[in-house]
């Protein structure tokens, strides 16, 4: 279940709440009682980082791009005969 994030439009007062996706967005603010919480966009709380099969299988050719932590820089993978 995702967590999302709320934050009222009246009194600032900010909270995560546990909750399926299919459940009713939440309105009424716990600090003041009032119906001003409005639903936040925030990041996901996880980061897919490294090699997975997203981006480095079923590749047609030998070259890699994307990749996590390539800088974009010139990498020594192209080799001499």
């Amino acid at each position: 279940m995702p967590i999302y994030e709320y934050a009222c439009k009246d009194c600032g007062h900010t909270l995560e709440k546990l909750q399926k996706m299919s459940d009713p967005v939440l309105v009424d603010c716990p600090a003041c009682n009032k119906p001003s919480l409005e639903k936040q966009i925030s990041a996901a709380g996880f980061r897919l980082k490294g090699g997975g099969w997203y981006e480095t299988d079923f590749k047609s050719s030998g070259t890699k791009k994307n990749l996590a932590g390539d800088s974009g820089s010139g990498s020594s993978s192209s080799s001499a005969d």
